[in-house]
C-alpha cells in the first residue's frame, strides 16, 4: 500500500482498464498523475510530469514499448519504469531489464500483485511478477535440457525460494512464507542464482518459467 508519495503515470491504450486502474491506484495510495494512450504520448508525459514510476505497456499502436523503453527512459531519468503487459510472454523479461525497466508485470497476476510490485520498486528494488500459466511448456531440449540439469542440484528449500521468486515476492514476503530470517532467505538465493549461473532473481525466475523447472521432473527426479 502506498504512502501517497509515490506518484504514478499510466501510458496504456486501453481506455477502459486505465479508467479502472486510476481509481485502483489512487485508493491504495499511490495518486496517478496522468495516463497517455500511445508511445510518443507516454513519452511526453513522462518529460512533462515527472513521475516516480511510469507504468507502460508492452504494445502500442505507434510501436513496442520494450523495444523503445529507452525513450521513456531519456524523458524522464530519475522516473523508474515498470512494463504492465497482458503478453504471456516470459522472454520479455530479458528486454525489458537489458533495455532500463525497474520491473516487468503480467496484467493477469491482479491488482494486489501490483500494488505490492510498485510497493518495492518505489523502495528501489526491481521486480518481476509473470503469470505462470500463460508461460507456454518447452521440449527439455538444448538449454532448456541445460538449465534442468542445472536445477537439480537445487535443495528442497532452494527450490522453494525459487517458487517465490517466480510470483515475484520479495525478501520480507519470502522470510514470513519460509518462516526463516531474511539473512537466511538471501543466503539461499544466492545459492540458487549460483547454480543456476544466473546473476539476478530476474534472471532466475525467467530461467524457472520458460524452462518449466518448477513443476517438470528434473535430470534428478528421473
Amino acid at each position: 500500500m502506498g504512502d501517497g508519495s509515490t506518484r504514478v503515470l499510466l501510458g496504456d491504450d486501453h481506455t477502459i482498464f486505465v479508467d479502472a486502474l486510476v481509481a485502483a491506484l489512487s485508493a491504495r495510495g499511490f495518486p496517478v498523475v496522468g495516463t497517455a494512450g500511445s508511445l510518443a504520448g507516454t513519452v511526453a508525459a513522462v518529460r512533462r510530469l515527472a513521475p516516480d514510476i511510469c507504468l507502460l505497456d508492452r504494445f502500442f499502436g505507434d510501436g513496442d514499448g520494450v523495444a523503445r523503453l529507452g525513450e521513456v527512459l531519456a524523458a524522464g531519468p530519475d522516473t523508474k519504469i515498470v512494463v504492465l503487459t497482458a503478453d504471456g510472454d516470459a522472454h520479455g523479461v530479458r528486454g525489458a531489464l537489458s533495455a532500463g525497466a525497474a520491473g516487468y508485470v503480467n496484467k493477469m497476476c491482479g491488482l494486489e500483485n501490483l500494488v505490492d510490485a510498485l510497493d518495492a520498486v518505489a523502495a528501489g528494488e526491481t521486480v518481476v511478477s509473470l503469470a505462470t500459466a500463460r508461460v507456454p511448456p518447452q521440449e527439455p531440449r538444448g538449454d532448456a535440457l541445460d538449465a534442468r540439469r542445472l536445477a537439480s542440484y537445487l535443495t528442497a528449500r532452494e527450490r522453494e525460494c525459487l517458487g517465490l521468486l517466480t510470483e515475484g515476492a520479495q525478501t520480507a514476503t519470502m522470510a514470513k512464507s519460509l518462516g526463516v530470517s531474511p539473512t537466511t532467505v538471501r543466503t539461499h538465493v544466492q545459492a540458487v542464482l549460483t547454480k543456476l549461473g544466473v546473476h539476478s532473481r530476474l534472471e532466475a525466475a525467467s530461467l524457472a518459467l520458460r524452462h518449466d523447472l518448477l513443476t517438470s521432473r528434473t535430470l534428478a527426479d528421473r
